[in-house]
């Protein structure tokens, strides 16, 4: 109920009252963030060999072939892992996630996210494209300003991180995983790869 239904509340009280509602509120959105900012991930970054690139990654559901996420692998000054509202993670400190983003994405830590993704009913596709370091690290910084995403909303943060790069703004920004890769299909030189999962009787 808002402040301005209780009408049997005198002025100053009703005064009072929303304000300290207001400050407890303000307070406690306040301290979140703040937690969030002063807590460095201890961890080793980790650079694939070869240029740098970004990577759309797309989960599948095989059964009724409706997009079902969407991530973005980056690989730039170190390679992270952006996956927004996502739920996967690792035991044991590997690949730690801060703001949706996983850092250290190593060999075996990528390949637990694709099988992951790619479980069960669902296939998984990776489209790549190479581009200069500058706008791999630029996707990174976008990506960590974008910061935690609500559930159901992965394609709406992938596509507004990608549709802000140099080279990328013909894509829309978009909430359906399917639709995002089929704009990303038609970047130049992209190369795709599906990586198919097993399907349970």
């Amino acid at each position: 109920m808002g402040c301005g239904a209780v009408l049997a509340i005198g002025d100053a009280m009703l005064t009072r009252l929303c304000l300290a509602i207001a400050l407890a509120v303000l307070a406690g959105c306040g301290g979140q963030g703040q937690m969030a900012a002063q807590a460095p991930l201890a961890y080793t970054p980790y650079v694939a060999a070869g240029p740098a690139t970004i990577t759309l990654i797309t989960s599948i559901n095989g059964r009724s072939d409706a997009g079902a996420h969407s991530a973005l692998l980056i690989n730039g000054s170190e390679r992270v892992l952006y996956d927004p509202a996502g739920s996967w993670e690792l035991q044991d400190g590997v690949a730690p996630e801060q703001g949706d983003m996983h850092y250290g994405m190593f060999p075996a830590a990528l390949d637990n996210y694709i099988a992951f993704q790619s479980n069960g009913l669902f296939y998984a596709t990776e489209q790549t494209v190479v581009v200069p370091l500058a706008i791999a690290d630029q996707a990174i910084a976008e990506a960590k300003a974008q910061g935690a995403t609500p559930k159901a909303l992965c394609g709406h943060s992938v596509s507004s991180v990608l549709a802000k790069l140099p080279g990328f703004e013909s894509l829309s920004v978009a909430y359906f995983p399917k639709a995002i890769a089929r704009e990303f299909a038609k970047l130049p030189g992209v190369v795709e790869t599906r990586i198919e999962g097993t399907t349970a009787e």
